[in-house]
C-alpha cells in the first residue's frame, strides 16, 4: 500500500505532465500526432516510485509487456515517469541502452518503440541553456512507449513528417525562454501530504 506522500507525488506528477502534454507538445504543435490521443484518453500515465536503475527497468518490462496486450483503442500509448530516479542527464541517457535491450529481450523490436524525455534534455553540441533543448524536455525523467504502427499510420497522415523536427527547433526559438516559463510546465514544487488530524476524545473534555 502507498503512503499518503506516495498517493500525493502520483498525482501531482501526472497534473504535471498532463499540463506539460496539453501546453507543451500540443499547445506548440511539437507533436502533431498528440492530440488525437490526448483526446481519446488513449494515452496511460505511469508513475514509477523506483530510485534505482534495476527496478526501473522491471517496471518498464512490465509496462512495455502490458501495453502490448492492451487494445490500442484503450491504450495506445505509455508514458513511464520516474520522478525518484535519474534525475542526471547523463545517467538518464545511459540508461536508454538498456531499455533498448529489454525492449529486445521481449521480442517487441519492431511492435514497440521507447522515445525519451528529461527535465536536463541536452542535444550533442549545444549549451545547457539552449531552448532548443526544450523540444525534448519534460517535468520528469520519462520513457515514451510508442506502438510502431500508430507511427506508421501518423506519419501516413503527416506526409511531412520529417520536417517536424525543424519545425520544432523554429518553434522553441521564436517562443524563447521567457515564453517557454509563461506555459508554466515545470514540476511542482513538493508538498508533503498532510499528517492526520488527531483524534478528539470530546468525552474526556467534559466537566
Amino acid at each position: 500500500m502507498k503512503t499518503p506522500d506516495e498517493q500525493a507525488l502520483i498525482a501531482r506528477v501526472v497534473q504535471d505532465m498532463k499540463a506539460w502534454l496539453e501546453r507543451a507538445v500540443i499547445g506548440l504543435n511539437l507533436c502533431p500526432f498528440a492530440k488525437s490521443v490526448h483526446v481519446k484518453g488513449q494515452v496511460h500515465y505511469v508513475v514509477s516510485l523506483a530510485t534505482d536503475p534495476q527496478t526501473l527497468r522491471e517496471e518498464l518490462v512490465r509496462e512495455l509487456a502490458a501495453l502490448h496486450a492492451a487494445v490500442p483503442e484503450l491504450r495506445d500509448t505509455t508514458l513511464l515517469m520516474a520522478p525518484r530516479c535519474l534525475q542526471d542527464f547523463l545517467d538518464f541517457n545511459d540508461f536508454l541502452a538498456e531499455a533498448d535491450v529489454a525492449l529486445a529481450e521481449l521480442d517487441l523490436e519492431g511492435v514497440l518503440q521507447i522515445a525519451s524525455f528529461h527535465p536536463q534534455f541536452q542535444f550533442a553540441g549545444t549549451a545547457p541553456d539552449d531552448i532548443t533543448n526544450y523540444t525534448n524536455r519534460a517535468p520528469y525523467p520519462t520513457l515514451h512507449l510508442l506502438r510502431e504502427s500508430s507511427i506508421d499510420r501518423a506519419v501516413q497522415a503527416f506526409p511531412e513528417a520529417e520536417t517536424i523536427f525543424e519545425k520544432n527547433m523554429l518553434t522553441l526559438e521564436q517562443l524563447g525562454h521567457k515564453g517557454w516559463a509563461a506555459l508554466k510546465v515545470e514540476a511542482s514544487p513538493h508538498e508533503p501530504a498532510a499528517a492526520p488530524s488527531p483524534v478528539v476524545d470530546k468525552e474526556k473534555d467534559l466537566p
